[in-house]
């Protein structure tokens, strides 16, 4: 999914999201209000104005009509020999795994709201898996990108073969989908037992190289020469997770405790706005943190030694909310109606929007994905978004994937990361669908208690 790379210690690397494929390196410990990554904004301009009256329709008619038209970004305009996701609406001949996650995830979704039907989505999941069957692997891991023959494209120098976090976020979705397609027709064994194999393939030992922590990358090239740690506070909460609950190649507790919480070291003991955030980076970091590894992983009763994770990913999102309203910078466009900040695309071309990286732009995947921690607030960006902006920032695919008022800026390009979150958190807010069927699963029950978490 994201896309958007997190670094231990004093560095993010925001390599899951990155735009131009190349890798962001964004200093945490120089965050500032001041554009740590020196980019020049465009003039600005009273141009962002929408003159168009919209009509209305009723709440739930919007919430329909947001999450179809985004999924048709992952259904009519898949990739066709995969049926996976295009890293963006600008590069088509670009295959992601972090999105295509997303995307095997909303098929059951769009099943059950009459989008496409059952037999559709059965039919979408034998290219699909038929193509991850037969593209690179990585002692079962997948690269970030692919091309349509399956092979590899380095997503950098270095980075030419598995990704364990694209990995997680693309087995989160298949698994998602092994629980949905549970009837006992030959065609939802067959795809459930594919999806098993895939699963049970994935070395998530080999990533920890005997270590108690997991490594980004490894490539029969590079080795693991990147040597990124996977480590908290940041989106890669189901990393562990996933590598804890694995049938064959589980993790111990030793190297989620000292891997992933650095024996305690992702707590944060602050308060900002009037929030107290119990994990991550002060207030908060970008909003996508709260949105990847929950689009299956429910949070409502997750807890541990360290928080409730419903109320770390709400904290999260009000404190993103509020910075907004208090809006210190003073851009044009920020306000209890429009806010969201995250990593996306901007007018110099990608970063990881936040509170201490605010460049003046606002990304609907952020307000919208966060509808089950901040209901009332993200419906009141939904509807500005679509009434009072919509001749600016509605297209073919749901909404752009991100905006600046005060720079009169539009990016009018859809990206797999962005899209994906607002299908899957509106539909875990509407009815917990993805929560339901991805908490169902044993597996991942038992990798929940080998880790001793409540839920």
């Amino acid at each position: 999914m994201v896309i958007k790379k997190i670094m231990n210690a004093n560095i993010i690397i925001n390599k899951v999201y990155l735009f131009f494929a190349i890798i962001l390196v964004i200093s945490i410990t120089n965050y500032s209000c001041e554009n740590p990554n020196n980019i020049s904004p465009p003039p600005a301009d009273v141009g962002f104005i929408s003159s168009e009256i919209i009509d209305e329709i009723t709440f739930e008619e919007l919430l329909d009509l947001t999450q179809e038209k985004t999924f048709n970004y992952f259904w009519d305009f898949a990739e066709p020999g995969s049926g996976l996701a295009r890293e963006d609406s600008s590069r088509p001949n670009i295959i992601t795994m972090g999105g295509s996650g997303f995307a095997i995830a909303s098929f059951t979704v769009a099943v059950e709201r009459g989008w496409i039907s059952r037999f559709e989505a059965i039919e979408r999941m034998e290219l699909v898996l038929s193509f991850l069957e037969s593209a690179q692997k990585y002692h079962g891991a997948f690269s970030h990108w692919y091309d349509s023959s399956g092979n590899t494209i380095p997503f950098s120098q270095l980075d030419d073969g598995g990704d364990i976090v694209e990995t997680a976020l693309l087995m989160q979705g298949l698994l998602i989908a092994r629980q949905y397609f549970s009837e006992n027709s030959s065609e939802e064994i067959s795809v459930r037992t594919r999806i098993t194999a895939l699963w049970q393939a994935v070395e998530w030992t080999w990533y920890t190289q005997g270590q108690n922590k997991i490594t980004w990358h490894w490539s029969p090239t590079n080795n693991f020469d990147i040597n990124l740690d996977v480590s908290g506070w940041n989106e890669s909460l189901i990393v562990y997770i996933l590598a804890a609950s694995s049938p064959t190649f589980p993790i111990n507790t030793d190297v989620y405790v000292q891997g992933w919480t650095g024996n305690g070291a992702m707590v944060n003991t602050g308060t900002f706005y009037d929030s107290f955030l119990p994990l991550g980076e002060n207030f908060g970091g970008p909003l996508f943190f709260s949105h990847y590894s929950f689009i299956g992983l429910n949070p409502t009763n997750l807890s541990d030694q360290y928080t409730n994770y419903f109320d770390q990913n709400r904290s999260h999102s009000l404190i993103n909310y509020m910075h907004c309203v208090v809006n210190p910078n003073g851009y044009d466009g920020y306000n209890q109606n429009s806010w969201g900040i995250t990593a996306s695309t901007n007018y110099d071309g990608y970063s990881a929007h936040s509170p201490t990286n605010d460049l003046g732009v606002i990304a609907p995947t952020a307000a919208l994905s966060s509808f089950p921690y901040t209901p009332l607030e993200s419906k009141r960006a939904l509807e500005h978004f679509y009434y009072n902006l919509n001749s600016n920032l509605w297209g073919e695919y749901g909404f752009y994937d991100a905006f600046s008022v005060h720079y009169n800026w539009v990016s009018e390009l859809y990206l797999a990361i962005d899209q994906g979150p607002i299908i899957l958190m509106i539909e875990n807010y509407r009815t917990q669908l993805l929560w339901n069927l991805f908490m169902q699963d044993q597996d991942i029950i038992n990798g929940l208690n080998n880790l001793g978490f409540n839920f």
